[in-house]
C-alpha cells in the first residue's frame, strides 16, 4: 500500500461549496467507476462489522492506524465492474459520500462541505442533473450531503481514537500478503498492519473492560475474522484474470 497523496483518495479538485460561486452547479447521476482502480479504501469504526463480511480489514502503517478495507491484490478494485459495485458486497461510506466531502478551513468548526469539481458528475452549467443551490440556499440534495459528511467526520474522530489506542497498547504488527494466481503470476501486498493475537490476548484487565464498554473489543474480533477474506480476494483475482484472458483470446467482430 503506497503512502497517501496530498489529496484524499478519489479527489482531484475539491472546492468548498458556496452559493456565490457554485449557485448554478448541478449534480448528474453517475456510477462508481471512479473507484475501479483502487485496491483499498478507508473505513470508520461504525462500518467495520459490515465491511468485514466482504473484505479483509487491516490498518495503515502510518501514524494514524487507519482501518482499511482491502478491495484487491493489485491496483484494481475487484468489486467494481461496469461502473457498479458488487451487489453482494458492502459499499464503504467513503465511496458513497463522493463527490462530496469535508475540507479543512479556518472557520470555527474547522471544516466545510466540499465537492470534487473534477468529478464527471459535476455540471457547472446547463440543466442536466439536480441543483446544489436554489435561490442562494442549499437544496435538500446538498443538505443531505452535509448531514452524511458530518456524520462521517464524527465517526472519523472516533476511528482515530481507536487506532491510537491500538498503537498505545502496541498491538499492531507489520504484515504482508503473498498470493500465486492460477496463471502462475505472483502478487504481494505489503505496507499494512494487523493486530497481534498474542498481545491482544494478554491485554491488561482494565484495558479489556474499558474497550468492552467502548465496543472496541468487538472491532478487533471483526478485524481478525476478516483476514480470512484474503482467500476470497485471491479467488476473485483468479476469476478476473481468467475473464481477461478469455476476452483477449476472443476475436472481435467488426461492425458493418
Amino acid at each position: 500500500m503506497s503512502e497517501a497523496s496530498a489529496l484524499p483518495l478519489f479527489y482531484r479538485d475539491p472546492q468548498p461549496l458556496a452559493a456565490a460561486e457554485h449557485g448554478a452547479w448541478r449534480l448528474k447521476d453517475g456510477d462508481v467507476a471512479f473507484a475501479a482502480e483502487t485496491a483499498f479504501v478507508p473505513v470508520v469504526v461504525s462500518e467495520i462489522a459490515a465491511a468485514a463480511r466482504s473484505y479483509p480489514i487491516v490498518f495503515s502503517s502510518g501514524d494514524g492506524a487507519q482501518p482499511i478495507a482491502v478491495l484487491g491484490l493489485e491496483q484494481r478494485n475487484l468489486f467494481v465492474r461496469d461502473g457498479r459495485w458488487a451487489a453482494d458486497a458492502y459499499t464503504p461510506a467513503y465511496v458513497r459520500r463522493y463527490p462530496f466531502g469535508f475540507i479543512a478551513t479556518v472557520n470555527p468548526s474547522g471544516f466545510a462541505l466540499a465537492i470534487d469539481a473534477a468529478s464527471e458528475r459535476v455540471a457547472v452549467s446547463g440543466e442536466e442533473g439536480a441543483a446544489l443551490f436554489e435561490n442562494g440556499r442549499p437544496t435538500p440534495l446538498t443538505q443531505d450531503a452535509m448531514a452524511f459528511c458530518n456524520a462521517f467526520q464524527g465517526e472519523a474522530a472516533v476511528t482515530q481514537a481507536f487506532g491510537e489506542a491500538l498503537r498505545v497498547q502496541n498491538l499492531l504488527i507489520d504484515r504482508r500478503a503473498d498470493a500465486t494466481l492460477p496463471d502462475g503470476r505472483k502478487l504481494g501486498l505489503d505496507g499494512f498492519q494487523v493486530v497481534d493475537t498474542e498481545r491482544f490476548a494478554n491485554l491488561d484487565e482494565a484495558v479489556v473492560l474499558d474497550w468492552h464498554r467502548k465496543g472496541w473489543l468487538a472491532l478487533v474480533h471483526f478485524h481478525l475474522a476478516s483476514l480470512e477474506r484474503f482467500g476470497a480476494l485471491l479467488n476473485l483475482q483468479g476469476q478476473a484474470a481468467t475473464i481477461a484472458e478469455h476476452a483477449a483470446k476472443t476475436p472481435k467482430t467488426k461492425k458493418a
